[in-house]
């Protein structure tokens, strides 16, 4: 259902609703579902003051925030009332104790609830957030339960332990394969990678506690290559930027296509912007970039590689209004100090008739979300680039993984500069010469 801006002016940022932009129902396994929910709909809950794991919303919260969608294509595709959904695949429903891990081991359970408690405290994460983390943390205690016999994770990597290191890799690598067989068990390949990364990060954390004495899943890597479908999100080519910040007439229009194509962004971060974020103090071999205290993934920097020209000449317009807040995208009613989401969305998507982009873009109508996609998009072929280019150095140091050599073995200045070298010949290509 469209809104107009002055619709959504109003609205709080406890009023905001789920967003399913670009989502394709019918290729949505139940993993999928299950991050839609930690995703998009356990932070809108969260911002009303409801605990997502504890308070089941409603099937008229679904309606009241024009969601019915998500629901409508759980049960469609694959059977699935919203309750039985929240019982088993979020398994939240029945547990007045707390989480039910697939673990009776006590000392397991510990050192699981020990790492994600360090995470949420250390990285600001959000409780959806850790919440998306224990999920797929208990994906793998219960492959590795399954696949072992067993539901003790702790002693075959304690230190003290006397049996050989390649038994506990054995029974990790294990894990895997149980949750590699076949699709009976609706894991996707974006999800099963998602298991594999913080699995690594919870043995890494282990040993660097000195609780283990060895990281069985540091192979991981190697050993499974999970192909991930193209995502069904599309995006935004370089000609489709330019022809935005050509159709652009105003410092804000300008601004807002910067921000999601050329820092990346989400629209919701967008209309939040403010210039006490942006730090333009570093070192001279170093990037200005902007701080987010709470993100979706925690607190972040992004770097600013482009519209350094945009952002001051908006600053400048703005401060000329004595009553200026220092919000980039102030609301001109007054409610709230900054514009909703949506508002950003409905500007974006004006925009882009302006510039005469295609009606849709694969099947998709052209939104902020396709626009951050481009920055996604150029920064993960970046990525890509940058490891070829370490490969040989990764030969000579004996590893196979190149991201080795990333984290290891350049400084951790380095490996920026690298990347951000790479990124501004790609963002220069869409937006031309600027700083």
């Amino acid at each position: 259902m469209s809104r107009t801006d002055a619709e959504q002016e109003g609205k709080t940022d406890a009023e905001r609703v789920p967003s399913f932009d670009g989502v394709r129902w019918t290729s949505c396994s139940l993993e999928d579902f299950t991050d839609l929910y930690w995703d998009e709909i356990a932070p809108c809950l969260e911002a009303e003051g409801i605990d997502p794991r504890d308070e089941k919303p409603t099937h008229q919260w679904f309606r009241d925030h024009d969601a019915r969608s998500f629901l409508a294509a759980l049960r469609r595709h694959h059977d699935r009332p919203f309750g039985e959904f929240w019982n088993e695949d979020l398994e939240l429903g029945g547990d007045e104790e707390g989480y039910t891990w697939a673990t009776t081991d006590d000392a397991t359970i510990d050192a699981l609830e020990q790492f994600l408690n360090r995470r949420k405290s250390r990285y600001s994460l959000a409780t959806s957030s850790v919440d998306a983390l224990r999920t797929r943390l208990n994906i793998y205690v219960r492959a590795y339960r399954e696949a072992n016999g067993t539901d003790d994770l702790l002693t075959p990597i304690q230190r003290d332990q006397e049996n050989p290191d390649y038994e506990a890799v054995d029974a990790c690598y294990a894990a895997f394969d149980w949750l590699n067989e076949g699709t009976k068990r609706e894991y996707s390949a974006q999800t099963l990678q998602r298991v594999r990364r913080v699995v690594d990060a919870w043995y890494q954390h282990l040993v660097g506690r000195r609780v283990a004495s060895m990281n069985p899943a540091s192979g991981l890597y190697d050993e499974f290559k999970w192909e991930v479908e193209d995502s069904p999100t599309p995006s935004l080519s370089a000609n489709q930027i330019r022809k935005l910040m050509q159709a652009s007439e105003t410092t804000r229009e300008q601004l807002l296509v910067v921000a999601l194509a050329g820092w990346g962004l989400r629209a919701s971060e967008v209309a939040a912007l403010h210039v006490s974020q942006f730090h333009r103090d570093v070192p001279e071999d170093d990037i200005r970039f902007i701080t987010f205290e709470s993100r979706k993934n925690g607190p972040g920097e992004v770097s600013l590689l482009y519209g350094m020209d945009v952002l001051d000449s908006r600053i400048d317009e703005l401060a000329e209004d004595d009553t200026w807040t220092g919000y980039l995208f102030p609301s001109p009613q007054g409610e709230t100090p900054y514009v909703t989401r949506d508002t950003i969305r409905n500007w974006f998507q004006n925009l882009a008739l302006e510039a005469d982009l295609p009606e849709r873009i694969e099947g998709e109508r052209p939104s902020p979300q396709l626009c951050r996609r481009f920055w996604y998009d150029t920064y993960t072929a970046v990525l890509e680039g940058v490891l070829e280019g370490v490969d040989e150095i990764a030969a000579e140091q004996g590893s196979s993984d190149p991201q080795v050599v990333m984290q290891n073995y350049l400084s951790d200045s380095r490996s920026r500069r690298v990347r951000r070298e790479f990124m501004r010949d790609q963002l220069n290509a869409a937006f031309g010469e600027r700083t």
